[in-house]
């Protein structure tokens, strides 16, 4: 996978981020900056991602908050080499740590102290029998082998008391996400993330709060596309470029 005719460059964020990624594997898309478009970390703050992949999602947080820390677990021992490389494409190694560890594990066997922020975009399945096998490459990305209680106890360590959580997931996961993070965690705020405006949400942004007590929030939606052609609604389009950022 780390040949050089097996990895692609693409740009992200109108330019502003370069990210290296698996040709034929799973590569960071719409999910990836949403995500990063909702962490509104603060200068001198820590944001550590779980299943970071090549940092699809790290490095544009990186390019949207250029005073924070960051650190990416990812598995798969090729593909955190790639997030290190891509740290370095984009002028950030000496305040990115890569860590090659399985969420599954948990935070505390990273010896770490909890960050500020934890975020997410775990793999959308849990149930092998839920869809056609995926493509070996996508597999690690679309199918988390421990459960998403394993993806939500992951971020819920790994956040001091009083900081913020984000996840992004399949809409009908939301229940399961917000019973995971109850025992924990509050002050929801939920931003369903529509295809088009006449269809049902496909994905969900979760933001939370360890030991938060405000009444849960739910956002007006996003809306992706417009029906009469396949483009992004100018909102979509502004947090595609950097030009938006979304308030959890």
């Amino acid at each position: 996978m780390t040949e050089a005719d097996d990895i692609v460059e693409n740009a992200l964020l109108n330019g502003r981020v370069r990210l290296r990624q698996p040709a034929r594997g799973y590569r960071a898309g719409m999910d990836a900056a949403l995500l990063a478009a909702a962490v509104a970390a603060r200068p001198g703050q820590t944001v550590i991602e779980a299943g970071c992949g090549a940092g699809g999602a790290l490095f544009q947080i990186a390019a949207r908050r250029p005073d924070t820390a960051l650190i990416g677990v990812e598995r798969e021992a090729p593909v955190a080499d790639l997030a290190r490389q891509n740290a370095a494409l984009n002028g950030v190694a000496d305040r990115t740590e890569i860590l090659t560890a399985d969420v599954a594990e948990g935070f505390r066997a990273l010896d770490r102290v909890p960050c500020d922020w934890a975020v997410a975009n775990p793999p959308f399945f849990d149930d092998p029998g839920a869809l056609r096998a995926p493509a070996e490459g996508k597999r690690a990305a679309w199918m988390a082998d421990d459960g998403l209680a394993a993806w939500t106890g992951f971020l819920l360590k790994a956040v001091k008391e009083g900081g913020r959580i984000v996840l992004i997931h399949r809409a009908d996961r939301l229940a399961d996400l917000l019973g995971l993070l109850a025992p924990k965690a509050g002050s929801f705020a939920i931003l369903p993330v529509h295809p088009h405006a006449d269809g049902p949400a496909k994905r969900v942004l979760v933001g939370a709060t360890r030991t938060g007590k405000a009444p849960l929030r739910l956002l007006p939606p996003l809306v992706l596309h417009g029906r009469d052609d396949a483009k992004h609604t100018p909102r979509a389009d502004a947090i595609l470029r950097g030009e938006a950022r979304i308030d959890l």
